[in-house]
Protein backbone atom coordinates (compact mmCIF):
# COMPACT_ATOMS: atom_id res chain seq x y z
CA UNK A 1 0.00 0.00 0.00
CA UNK A 2 1.03 3.58 -0.57
CA UNK A 3 1.52 5.96 2.33
CA UNK A 4 -1.69 7.69 3.40
CA UNK A 5 -2.97 9.80 6.30
CA UNK A 6 -5.87 8.43 8.35
CA UNK A 7 -8.60 10.72 9.70
CA UNK A 8 -11.49 9.72 11.98
CA UNK A 9 -14.31 12.11 11.11
CA UNK A 10 -16.57 13.16 13.98
CA UNK A 11 -19.39 14.50 11.81
CA UNK A 12 -20.44 14.79 8.17
CA UNK A 13 -19.30 18.42 8.17
CA UNK A 14 -15.94 17.36 9.60
CA UNK A 15 -15.54 14.75 6.86
CA UNK A 16 -16.37 17.30 4.15
CA UNK A 17 -13.85 19.74 5.63
CA UNK A 18 -11.05 17.15 5.71
CA UNK A 19 -11.84 16.09 2.14
CA UNK A 20 -11.62 19.72 1.00
CA UNK A 21 -8.27 20.16 2.71
CA UNK A 22 -6.91 17.06 0.96
CA UNK A 23 -7.09 18.86 -2.36
CA UNK A 24 -9.30 16.25 -3.98
CA UNK A 25 -6.82 13.44 -3.31
CA UNK A 26 -8.60 12.01 -0.26
CA UNK A 27 -11.09 9.14 -0.13
CA UNK A 28 -13.97 8.41 2.19
CA UNK A 29 -13.73 5.11 4.06
CA UNK A 30 -16.98 3.45 5.07
CA UNK A 31 -16.04 -0.15 5.76
CA UNK A 32 -13.29 -0.37 3.15
CA UNK A 33 -14.41 -3.67 1.63
CA UNK A 34 -13.43 -2.44 -1.84
CA UNK A 35 -11.14 0.52 -1.23
CA UNK A 36 -8.58 -1.20 1.02
CA UNK A 37 -8.02 -4.22 -1.29
CA UNK A 38 -7.70 -1.77 -4.17
CA UNK A 39 -5.04 0.14 -2.29
CA UNK A 40 -3.21 -3.09 -1.42
CA UNK A 41 -3.06 -3.87 -5.14
CA UNK A 42 -1.65 -0.36 -5.71
CA UNK A 43 -4.59 0.54 -7.95
CA UNK A 44 -5.53 3.49 -5.73
CA UNK A 45 -3.34 5.83 -3.73
CA UNK A 46 -5.43 8.41 -1.84
CA UNK A 47 -3.44 10.98 0.11
CA UNK A 48 -5.95 10.79 2.96
CA UNK A 49 -8.44 8.23 4.26
CA UNK A 50 -11.48 9.84 5.92
CA UNK A 51 -13.21 7.25 8.12
CA UNK A 52 -17.00 7.70 8.25
CA UNK A 53 -17.78 4.66 10.41
CA UNK A 54 -18.05 6.62 13.66
CA UNK A 55 -20.16 9.56 12.47
CA UNK A 56 -23.31 9.67 14.68
CA UNK A 57 -25.41 11.33 11.95
CA UNK A 58 -24.90 8.28 9.73
CA UNK A 59 -26.06 5.76 12.32
CA UNK A 60 -29.48 4.45 13.19
CA UNK A 61 -32.53 2.77 11.70
CA UNK A 62 -36.04 4.21 11.90
CA UNK A 63 -39.44 3.04 10.73
CA UNK A 64 -42.15 5.69 10.78
CA UNK A 65 -45.60 4.99 9.30
CA UNK A 66 -44.03 2.39 7.03
CA UNK A 67 -41.20 4.63 5.88
CA UNK A 68 -37.83 2.95 6.47
CA UNK A 69 -34.69 5.06 6.87
CA UNK A 70 -31.26 3.48 7.32
CA UNK A 71 -28.15 5.49 8.15
CA UNK A 72 -25.31 5.15 5.67
CA UNK A 73 -22.94 4.02 8.43
CA UNK A 74 -25.04 1.00 9.41
CA UNK A 75 -23.30 -2.31 8.79
CA UNK A 76 -24.81 -5.21 6.90
CA UNK A 77 -24.90 -7.18 10.13
CA UNK A 78 -26.82 -4.46 11.97
CA UNK A 79 -29.36 -4.28 9.15
CA UNK A 80 -29.76 -8.05 9.00
CA UNK A 81 -30.42 -8.19 12.75
CA UNK A 82 -32.72 -5.16 12.96
CA UNK A 83 -36.08 -6.12 14.45
CA UNK A 84 -37.60 -2.92 13.02
CA UNK A 85 -36.63 -3.82 9.46
CA UNK A 86 -37.60 -7.46 9.88
CA UNK A 87 -41.06 -6.35 11.00
CA UNK A 88 -41.83 -4.37 7.82
CA UNK A 89 -39.35 -5.55 5.16
CA UNK A 90 -37.96 -8.98 6.09
CA UNK A 91 -36.73 -9.47 2.53
CA UNK A 92 -34.38 -6.50 2.93
CA UNK A 93 -33.02 -7.84 6.22
CA UNK A 94 -32.49 -11.24 4.61
CA UNK A 95 -30.57 -9.60 1.76
CA UNK A 96 -28.19 -7.94 4.23
CA UNK A 97 -27.61 -11.28 5.94
CA UNK A 98 -26.52 -12.86 2.66
CA UNK A 99 -23.71 -10.38 2.00
CA UNK A 100 -20.21 -11.82 2.20
CA UNK A 101 -19.21 -13.57 5.41
CA UNK A 102 -19.49 -12.50 9.08
CA UNK A 103 -16.32 -10.41 8.88
CA UNK A 104 -17.64 -8.49 5.86
CA UNK A 105 -21.10 -8.06 7.41
CA UNK A 106 -19.62 -6.58 10.59
CA UNK A 107 -17.40 -4.08 8.75
CA UNK A 108 -19.09 -3.25 5.44
CA UNK A 109 -21.77 -0.52 5.43
CA UNK A 110 -24.80 0.16 3.28
CA UNK A 111 -23.54 3.65 2.46
CA UNK A 112 -20.22 2.35 1.21
CA UNK A 113 -21.86 -0.37 -0.86
CA UNK A 114 -24.35 2.03 -2.45
CA UNK A 115 -21.67 4.63 -3.19
CA UNK A 116 -19.37 2.03 -4.77
CA UNK A 117 -22.14 0.43 -6.89
CA UNK A 118 -20.27 -2.78 -7.59
CA UNK A 119 -22.06 -4.63 -10.45
CA UNK A 120 -22.57 -7.60 -8.09
CA UNK A 121 -23.66 -5.58 -5.03
CA UNK A 122 -26.96 -6.59 -3.45
CA UNK A 123 -28.47 -3.35 -2.15
CA UNK A 124 -28.85 -1.62 -5.55
CA UNK A 125 -31.29 -4.30 -6.73
CA UNK A 126 -33.43 -3.86 -3.61
CA UNK A 127 -33.40 -0.07 -3.74
CA UNK A 128 -34.45 -0.11 -7.40
CA UNK A 129 -37.27 -2.55 -6.69
CA UNK A 130 -38.38 -0.57 -3.62
CA UNK A 131 -38.22 2.79 -5.43
CA UNK A 132 -35.81 3.95 -2.76
CA UNK A 133 -34.11 7.27 -2.13
CA UNK A 134 -30.40 7.82 -1.60
CA UNK A 135 -29.73 10.70 0.80
CA UNK A 136 -26.44 12.58 0.63
CA UNK A 137 -24.97 15.53 2.49
CA UNK A 138 -26.29 17.72 -0.34
CA UNK A 139 -29.55 16.24 -1.72
CA UNK A 140 -31.85 13.27 -2.23
CA UNK A 141 -31.66 11.14 -5.39
CA UNK A 142 -34.04 8.39 -6.48
CA UNK A 143 -32.44 4.97 -6.92
CA UNK A 144 -33.53 5.02 -10.57
CA UNK A 145 -31.40 8.13 -11.15
CA UNK A 146 -28.58 7.23 -8.77
CA UNK A 147 -27.26 3.96 -10.26
CA UNK A 148 -25.83 4.75 -13.68
CA UNK A 149 -23.59 1.85 -14.69
CA UNK A 150 -20.68 -0.29 -13.56
CA UNK A 151 -19.21 1.45 -10.48
CA UNK A 152 -20.92 4.65 -11.66
CA UNK A 153 -23.39 6.71 -9.66
CA UNK A 154 -24.86 10.20 -9.57
CA UNK A 155 -22.48 11.17 -6.74
CA UNK A 156 -20.46 14.30 -7.33
CA UNK A 157 -16.89 14.87 -6.14
CA UNK A 158 -16.77 14.85 -2.36
CA UNK A 159 -20.44 13.93 -1.91
CA UNK A 160 -21.31 11.48 0.89
CA UNK A 161 -24.12 8.93 1.06
CA UNK A 162 -25.59 9.61 4.50
CA UNK A 163 -28.69 7.37 4.41
CA UNK A 164 -31.13 5.41 2.26
CA UNK A 165 -34.90 5.25 2.64
CA UNK A 166 -37.91 3.50 1.13
CA UNK A 167 -41.57 2.75 1.81
CA UNK A 168 -42.08 -0.73 3.20
CA UNK A 169 -43.64 -3.01 0.56
CA UNK A 170 -46.63 -5.27 1.09
CA UNK A 171 -44.19 -8.11 0.54
CA UNK A 172 -40.69 -8.59 -0.87
CA UNK A 173 -37.95 -11.18 -1.18
CA UNK A 174 -34.41 -11.52 -2.44
CA UNK A 175 -32.77 -14.49 -4.08
CA UNK A 176 -29.26 -14.72 -5.41
CA UNK A 177 -27.00 -17.28 -7.04
CA UNK A 178 -23.72 -16.84 -5.21
CA UNK A 179 -20.18 -17.31 -6.36
CA UNK A 180 -19.09 -20.09 -3.98
CA UNK A 181 -15.78 -18.37 -3.19
CA UNK A 182 -16.63 -14.67 -2.86
CA UNK A 183 -20.39 -14.96 -2.18
CA UNK A 184 -20.89 -12.13 -4.63
CA UNK A 185 -24.07 -12.40 -6.68
CA UNK A 186 -23.54 -13.92 -10.11
CA UNK A 187 -27.18 -12.97 -10.34
CA UNK A 188 -29.53 -11.63 -7.70
CA UNK A 189 -33.19 -10.61 -7.97
CA UNK A 190 -35.20 -8.53 -5.52
CA UNK A 191 -38.96 -8.67 -6.01
CA UNK A 192 -41.18 -6.10 -4.27
CA UNK A 193 -44.96 -6.00 -4.36
CA UNK A 194 -47.28 -3.14 -3.42
CA UNK A 195 -50.89 -3.91 -4.27
CA UNK A 196 -50.92 -4.81 -7.96
CA UNK A 197 -47.63 -3.00 -8.61
CA UNK A 198 -44.61 -5.30 -8.88
CA UNK A 199 -40.98 -4.29 -9.30
CA UNK A 200 -37.99 -6.49 -10.01
CA UNK A 201 -34.40 -5.34 -9.50
CA UNK A 202 -31.59 -7.50 -10.89
CA UNK A 203 -27.91 -7.35 -9.91
CA UNK A 204 -24.78 -9.31 -10.80
CA UNK A 205 -25.87 -10.14 -14.35
CA UNK A 206 -26.19 -6.95 -16.39
CA UNK A 207 -23.26 -5.73 -18.45
CA UNK A 208 -24.24 -2.19 -17.46
CA UNK A 209 -24.86 -2.99 -13.82
CA UNK A 210 -28.09 -3.22 -11.85
CA UNK A 211 -31.35 -2.98 -13.79
CA UNK A 212 -35.11 -3.40 -13.55
CA UNK A 213 -36.63 -6.28 -15.49
CA UNK A 214 -39.71 -4.53 -16.86
CA UNK A 215 -41.05 -7.52 -18.82
CA UNK A 216 -41.14 -9.59 -15.64
CA UNK A 217 -42.82 -6.76 -13.76
CA UNK A 218 -45.62 -6.57 -16.32
CA UNK A 219 -46.14 -10.33 -16.34
CA UNK A 220 -46.19 -10.56 -12.54
CA UNK A 221 -48.62 -7.64 -12.26
CA UNK A 222 -51.06 -9.76 -14.24
CA UNK A 223 -50.35 -13.08 -12.53
CA UNK A 224 -48.16 -13.08 -9.45
CA UNK A 225 -46.78 -16.58 -9.75
CA UNK A 226 -43.39 -17.98 -10.85
CA UNK A 227 -45.10 -19.58 -13.88
CA UNK A 228 -45.79 -16.08 -15.24
CA UNK A 229 -42.10 -15.94 -16.16
CA UNK A 230 -41.99 -19.28 -17.98
CA UNK A 231 -41.88 -17.76 -21.46
CA UNK A 232 -39.78 -14.74 -20.62
CA UNK A 233 -36.10 -14.33 -21.42
CA UNK A 234 -33.59 -11.52 -21.14
CA UNK A 235 -31.25 -10.50 -23.93
CA UNK A 236 -27.96 -12.36 -23.43
CA UNK A 237 -26.24 -9.56 -25.33
CA UNK A 238 -26.94 -7.26 -22.40
CA UNK A 239 -25.48 -9.64 -19.80
CA UNK A 240 -22.01 -9.91 -18.26
CA UNK A 241 -19.67 -12.61 -19.47
CA UNK A 242 -16.58 -13.58 -17.48
CA UNK A 243 -14.67 -16.58 -16.16
CA UNK A 244 -17.51 -17.33 -13.72
CA UNK A 245 -20.25 -17.55 -16.31
CA UNK A 246 -21.10 -16.64 -19.89
CA UNK A 247 -23.70 -14.06 -20.86
CA UNK A 248 -26.05 -16.87 -21.94
CA UNK A 249 -25.62 -18.57 -18.57
CA UNK A 250 -26.37 -15.34 -16.71
CA UNK A 251 -29.40 -14.63 -18.88
CA UNK A 252 -30.82 -17.97 -17.77
CA UNK A 253 -29.93 -17.23 -14.15
CA UNK A 254 -32.01 -14.03 -14.24
CA UNK A 255 -35.15 -16.07 -14.89
CA UNK A 256 -34.24 -18.79 -12.39
CA UNK A 257 -33.48 -16.50 -9.42
CA UNK A 258 -36.42 -14.20 -10.14
CA UNK A 259 -38.78 -17.19 -10.08
CA UNK A 260 -37.33 -18.23 -6.74
CA UNK A 261 -37.78 -14.75 -5.32
CA UNK A 262 -41.39 -14.65 -6.52
CA UNK A 263 -42.02 -18.03 -4.90
CA UNK A 264 -40.70 -16.63 -1.60
CA UNK A 265 -43.04 -13.65 -1.81
CA UNK A 266 -46.02 -15.73 -2.87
Amino acid sequence: MYETTYHRASSVADAVRIAGESGGEGKFLSGGMTLLPTMKQRLAAPSDLIDLRHVPEMKGISVDAGRVCIGGGMTHGEIAESADIRAVAPGFAELAGLIGDPAVRHMGTIGGSVANNDPAADYPAALLALDGLIHTDRREVSAADFFRGLFETALEEGEIVTAVSFDAPDASAYEKFRNPASRYAMCGAYVARRGTDVRVGVTGAGADGVFRWSAAEQALAQTFDPTALDRLTVDAGLMLSDLHGSSIYRANLVTVVTKRAVAKVA
